[in-house]
């Protein structure tokens, strides 16, 4: 299994996908047809010819799903696939609703590559739960792709001390999550990734890194270049609350 899941499409003052170009020509090396999946985002054209304007400089040729009479189709026919960020709910919902959650599921299995950032990234790990966005739409499900047994927080952010924002930091957040979840999560710094080759997991990226949330354990840092394989041999238990009623 072949997984590049970045936390951020943009970085300040770069191109779109810039940041993260040789990470993206490595884990496509080959793969010359590349299916987007533009549901995060409600300008399905734009966002696709976007993607495709970043990808030409590599030879791969894009082609939106939405243009499909079948979405799912397309896909089973596709070497890699590039799910876009936007907003996970409504990414999440599209792909229930055009049978895509089975269909790249089957393909990534059989030798695709799969990349995502942002939502798309979300829609690597097993459900929609640890996403930052504003459910705007219902998908019927929070079940996601499942191609990793964790969670990722994209665009995690630490906590400033000095600020006035006296709601709950992305950190606190997590927390809560793992009190009704036994389930690792990876909080993806901006610049930063995950690759995934086989059996092997990797951090890639700027020297921020990112950041692991297990229950029950303080929070560790991780910097690029950190294997981070084991995770892939986890067993996520849902609905595990960790207190008493």
């Amino acid at each position: 299994m072949q997984l590049l899941l970045l936390s951020n499409s943009a970085a300040p003052g770069r191109d779109y996908l810039d940041h993260a170009r040789e990470e993206i020509a490595s884990v496509l090396d080959g793969a010359r047809r590349l299916v987007f999946v533009p549901y995060a985002l409600a300008d399905h054209d734009g966002y696709t010819a976007k993607v495709a304007t970043a990808l030409e400089p590599l030879g791969v040729e894009v082609t939106g799903a939405h243009t499909a009479d079948d979405p799912a189709e397309l896909v089973r026919g596709a070497q890699a696939v590039f799910v876009g960020g936007g907003n996970s709910f409504r990414l999440l919902k599209a792909l229930h609703e055009r049978d895509l959650i089975r269909a790249i599921r089957e393909r990534v299995a059989a030798g695709a590559v799969y990349m995502g950032s942002s939502a798309g990234t979300n829609m690597a790990c097993p459900t929609l739960r640890t996403s930052n966005d504003m459910p705007i739409v219902q998908p019927p499900t929070f079940e996601a792709l499942g191609l990793l047994p964790f969670q990722i927080n994209p665009h995690y952010l630490d906590a400033e001390p000095d600020t006035a924002h006296m709601g709950e930091s992305r950190a606190l957040r997590l927390e809560q999550f793992l009190e009704e979840n036994d389930v690792p999560v990876v909080g993806l710094r901006e610049g930063t990734w995950l690759r995934r080759d086989a059996d092997r997991l990797t951090l890639g990226g700027i020297d921020a890194g990112a950041i692991l949330f297990r229950r029950g354990e303080d929070p560790a840092e991780l910097r690029p270049g950190a294997d981070l394989s084991a995770l892939l041999r986890e067993e996520p238990r849902f609905d595990s609350a960790a207190h008493s009623s």
